[in-house]
């Protein structure tokens, strides 16, 4: 009994998650309301009090698993590179394909740019860039907070103009961002 209520409550969950990710990505955070997420799934609207405290926990809840997925495959990439260019472009190809291959949850991350917890997550990911890029044998002397923050600011941005366009171009964007961080680095 104990493993069917288990796998419910890890469905229902992650239905939650999903229509909180939908919502916010299409509505942004200061439009939606609980209800709004409830709506968007086959459960009862007292559940989500069962999951969550309220909508600020599910967006909490939608960033942290969003910025660690994101985090792991681009992480994921670059510890299979051999040296910086190999570093810079597997982890920009990695990034601009989680983009593609996931539009809402893109869509989520672009519209609540700005909304709580996402400028704790950012941070995250370039502090991570920051100690990879330390690790890199032969890597020029520079600022790895400065280099870091960069990258992951034209990964964004470039990511989201990438997303725009039809079809996107995930060659092009990483070929752009790769060639403009490992000559902006290795010119030093």
């Amino acid at each position: 009994m104990s493993g069917r209520r288990e796998r419910t409550k890890v469905a229902n969950r992650a239905a939650l998650l999903d229509a909180a990710r939908d919502a916010f990505g299409q509505l942004g955070y200061d439009a939606v309301a609980v209800r709004d997420i409830v709506r968007r799934t086959d459960l009862a609207s007292g559940t989500f009090y069962n999951y969550f405290a309220d909508k600020d926990a599910i967006f909490r809840a939608v960033v942290d698993a969003t910025g660690a997925e994101a985090r792991r495959r681009v992480r994921a990439a670059r510890t299979r590179a051999g040296g910086l260019g190999e570093f810079v472009e597997a982890g920009y190809r990695a990034y601009f394909e989680f983009i593609v291959e996931d539009p809402a949850t893109f869509a989520f991350m672009r519209r609540n740019l700005g909304g709580a917890g996402l400028e704790e997550v950012l941070p995250l990911g370039a502090a991570e860039l920051a100690e990879d890029l330390a690790a890199l044998p032969d890597l020029p002397a520079l600022d790895l907070d400065y280099c870091a923050h960069a990258m992951v600011a034209v990964g964004l941005e470039l990511g989201a103009r990438m997303a725009e366009r039809e079809p996107p171009d995930v060659d092009g964007a990483t070929r752009f961002a790769t060639d403009l961080f490992v000559a902006g680095v290795t010119r030093r």
